[in-house]
């Protein structure tokens, strides 16, 4: 059976429409999760999804897991995932070429994701503090030293000073847990390097030097008798209060660690190039020539520009913040006889303007990359339409090319997506706060931004036995 022209125009236009679907977006759910104070529920959804993630995306999925099975308190299982996470981004160095070549034919997303650097160095900070909520210190020290040598590496590749090579709270966090298990002589080295750190990126990283970490490097260098390093920071420091180790040896600290809001997310950002007079026109008409991702769109867009033929789409990432409302976040330590220590937390880690960064560095690669397969897209596909059209013969010709036109230029407009996928379980910040208590009976409770006590949020509910010299670390999530 002959199959009549217009029939099968339909058709390829039905097939495009249906290529073009948008799929459901995932973090929402999870955001609504989280909001509810159901961080179980959450992790729940990321399970169900693996399938969704599929092979390209393994790291990604392992850091989506491993973040929400913190928030739920599974810290095991949470390293688990981290844990693989970070193997398979080490195998990832070496990547086989067919891989390369099938990205390069439809879009990035075909290709393995190996997270950003920023995105590779918190696996070793979550594991490392999966470890300390565990009392696991050795094991938390083995990730604080992978957490070094990650940077190392970094640094050592990478020539731009101004790049993203080296990473302030790392480094900070590194420096608490060698404190925490007596290592003062590398946690005043990575102090100070986490200082040197703030200050020298804080221009783009929107982070000012935490006020806790110079009280940290005071002490530490007391309590190593650097008298000279010590007579320094006094001076730049002159406004800081801080207390020896020796007066902290008889009491219990607590450790807090706050992630707070929602990581920024990626869309979809278009440019269509016209390479005639009357695509030209058919682009101005249609939406112009610079076009944010509108799934609706897009499926239209494809048969629109396949009929006409002289259109090349290219596709960037760009990123949509999602910035917290909250710049402080607290909780209070209440003792058994009702003294209350309320502990209030710095900015330490601004991930927005990492992602910012990270993709601010790798922009020019992208583009050109994009517009190159772009390029090879459209040639390829009126090659075939020439070819189709010669087999066809005069008569069948026209309709042939057509519809053949319509297909592969409609693909290659409809396939071309920018690689968006992030670790968006992520917060937008990330704050600490270290305070000193005498040892006893506490029990727990978040403030969220108002200042009221919500007796029902799970936060509350834990309650700390502490003794001298012992460590506590505390994980909150804060949804505003």
């Amino acid at each position: 059976m002959v199959v009549p022209p217009q029939s099968l125009f339909v058709l390829l236009a039905l097939l495009l429409l249906a290529g073009c679907a948008p799929s459901v977006n995932r973090y929402l759910l999870i955001e609504t999760s989280l909001r509810a104070h159901d961080p179980k529920g959450a992790d729940a959804i990321v399970q169900l999804a693996e399938k969704d993630y599929g092979e390209k995306s393994l790291v990604l999925y392992g850091m989506d897991r491993g973040m929400t099975l913190q928030l739920a308190g599974n810290y095991q299982q949470s390293n688990a995932l981290l844990e693989r996470a970070e193997d398979e981004v080490d195998r990832l160095y070496t990547r086989r070429m067919r891989t390369e070549v099938l990205a390069f034919l439809t879009n990035d997303t075909a290709l393995p994701y190996e997270g950003d650097p920023y995105e590779q160095v918190l696996l070793n900070v979550l594991k490392a503090l999966n470890y300390a909520v565990l009392g696991q210190w050795q094991d938390a020290l083995v990730e604080a030293r992978r957490i070094d040598h990650r940077l190392n590496v970094l640094s050592d590749r990478t020539t731009d000073k101004t790049a993203y090579r080296d990473d302030g709270f790392a480094r900070y966090l590194s420096g608490i847990i060698y404190e925490s298990t007596g290592d003062v002589n590398n946690a005043f080295i990575a102090y100070r390097n986490a200082y040197e750190i703030f200050e020298a990126s804080r221009a783009w990283s929107r982070t000012t030097v935490p006020s806790q970490l110079r009280a940290d490097l005071l002490r530490t260098a007391e309590a190593l008798h650097f008298t000279q390093e010590l007579a320094e920071y006094q001076s730049v420091f002159s406004d800081t209060r801080w207390e020896t180790s020796q007066s902290l040896q008889s009491l219990a600290q607590v450790i807090v660690i706050s992630y707070n809001g929602r990581a920024p997310r990626k869309e979809d950002q278009f440019l269509d190039l016209p390479i005639s007079f009357g695509a030209l026109q058919l682009v101005l008409r249609n939406r112009g020539l610079s076009q944010s991702n509108q799934p609706s769109n897009r499926a239209a867009d494809s048969v629109l520009y396949g009929l006409n033929g002289r259109v090349v789409r290219v596709a960037v990432p760009r990123l949509v913040p999602q910035k917290t409302q909250v710049p402080v976040d607290r909780l209070s330590l209440v003792q058994d006889n009702g003294t209350r220590v309320t502990v209030q937390t710095e900015l330490a880690q601004n991930v927005t303007a990492l992602a910012e960064k990270a993709l601010s560095e790798r922009m020019a690669g992208i583009t050109v990359k994009a517009l190159a397969r772009a390029a090879t897209k459209f040639a390829l596909a009126e090659t075939t339409t020439r070819e189709a059209e010669k087999a066809a013969g005069k008569d069948a010709g026209p309709w042939v090319g057509l519809l053949v036109g319509l297909l592969t230029k409609g693909l290659a407009v409809g396939s071309e997506e920018a690689d968006k996928r992030s670790w968006q379980t992520l917060p937008d910040e990330i704050h600490l706060a270290r305070v000193w208590v005498p040892p006893g009976r506490y029990q727990v409770q978040s403030q969220p931004a108002g200042g009221t006590y919500d007796p029902l949020r799970p936060e509350t509910m834990r309650i700390l036995s502490l003794g001298a010299g012992e460590t506590t670390v505390l994980i909150q999530r804060v949804m505003p």
